[in-house]
């Protein structure tokens, strides 16, 4: 049986409801290597579980010496490396590198994962000219301070989820903010750039190294500034086929071109402008939503890649599909939350996941860490989904006490 070497960092419902599932389905035996092995191991002891890595291994995943290390040791060596975690693409390529299988170009990794690198890059490029600068300390800022467009967003150089993301309408908020955030963490290496206006999309694509093909993408809306929360997202092609094109061309001269990647960008009035370029599947369950609203086996397609295998035609229906997200706004205690569901019927399926449980204990980040639950939806239209996502998302309600 062929191996695949998963590389993982927390447990997620991607790992073990996608990609975990689509191994087994090709065949595949998965050896998975995490720093995380007792989180893994414990959601693997829950019963009803019916798919399961073949072995876990702990490993310093993060340090690709110690991934080249690990999977040396082996008897057999792998037929596929692959990692979903948006923290250890750039490990996964180095290790895929070396071991001469089909992998991402580690230096495009590394600089999509840097935000700052990212910036620098498509400057370089020509590609996207968007004012930025990198601020660590007080010192650092004020060459900032005084030549920043206002309003500005602030971010840390390699977050993820919105985390720490704070929008500043004038120079006395981004000190502020800055501050604030190297009283908790000293260091912190942030990354200040002009603010674009307009409407936020995504683009959702896969490449063999060879060609990119664009899947079609998500229009997100926001929580209102200072934070920058997703709150629903809806599957669509609203954009034009020039729209779509300059975003593909812009993360192609990036050096997107092997796998998964899930490209955000406001649609401002001079065009598309990137705003990140995540070199891996969307996640926050948007990745299920896809597959469900193509009719792909997308997580099996996306391994697929990884296994040396040609991008074929895809063979893709379309069907109005949304997610909407609940976040906590107050922190306390839990004590009543709605419960699970799965509807399907008269072509709708609709589904609400609890992503918190009575007795949790919540603190807001202001980030998509937040989201007590989560609503899916696809219908045969928008129009459908729409209403019957309104309704339901009525009826569903928390008790937070302090």
């Amino acid at each position: 049986m062929k191996e695949m070497i998963l590389i993982a960092h927390v447990p997620t419902p991607s790992v073990n409801e996608g990609f975990l599932p689509a191994a087994n389905a090709l065949g595949l035996s998965v050896v998975l290597l995490t720093d995380h092995a007792e989180a893994y191991r414990q959601h693997f002891s829950q019963p009803g579980l019916t798919v399961y890595p073949n072995e876990i291994q702990a490993c310093d995943v993060f340090n690709p010496v110690a991934v080249i290390e690990a999977i040396s040791r082996r008897k057999q060596g792998p037929a596929a490396i692959f990692s979903n975690s948006d923290h250890l693409q750039t490990s996964t390529a180095m290790a895929a590198s070396y071991f001469g299988l089909p992998g991402k170009a580690w230096r495009v990794c590394y600089r999509a994962k840097n935000k700052a690198e990212m910036r620098r890059h498509l400057a370089e490029q020509g590609v996207d000219m968007l004012w930025h600068g990198i601020a660590w300390d007080a010192a650092s800022l004020q060459g900032i301070l005084d030549v920043a467009p206002f309003p500005c967003v602030v971010k840390p150089r390699e977050g993820v989820a919105s985390q720490q993301v704070q929008f500043a309408p004038d120079r006395c908020a981004l000190e502020a903010y800055c501050q604030a955030v190297w009283q908790v963490q000293p260091g912190q290496v942030l990354l200040i750039e002009e603010y674009l206006e307009g409407p936020l999309y995504t683009l959702e694509t896969l490449g063999d190294g060879q060609r990119v093909h664009h899947l079609g993408g998500f229009r997100v809306q926001l929580s209102p500034p200072p934070h920058f929360v997703e709150l629903e997202a809806r599957w669509g092609r609203d954009l034009t086929p020039a729209q779509e094109h300059m975003v593909l061309d812009q993360i192609t001269r990036f050096g997107v071109g092997f796998g998964a990647c899930h490209t955000e960008f406001v649609l401002t009035a001079q065009g598309p402008r990137l705003i990140e370029i995540n070199y891996r599947s969307i996640g926050d369950g948007r990745d299920f939503l896809l597959q469900e609203a193509l009719g792909l086996p997308y997580f099996e397609q996306v391994l697929r890649l990884h296994l040396g295998e040609a991008l074929p035609e895809l063979q893709t229906r379309t069907r109005a599909a949304a997610i909407r997200y609940f976040p906590a706004q107050e922190a306390g205690q839990l004590h009543h939350a709605p419960e699970p569901f799965f509807y399907d019927e008269s072509e709708m399926i609709l589904s609400y996941k609890s992503m918190r449980r009575p007795g949790d204990g919540i603190s807001l980040t202001h980030s998509n860490k937040d989201y007590l639950g989560v609503l899916h939806g696809v219908g045969p239209n928008a129009a459908l989904l729409d209403e019957a996502m309104t309704r339901i998302s009525a009826g569903l309600h928390w008790e937070i006490r302090p």
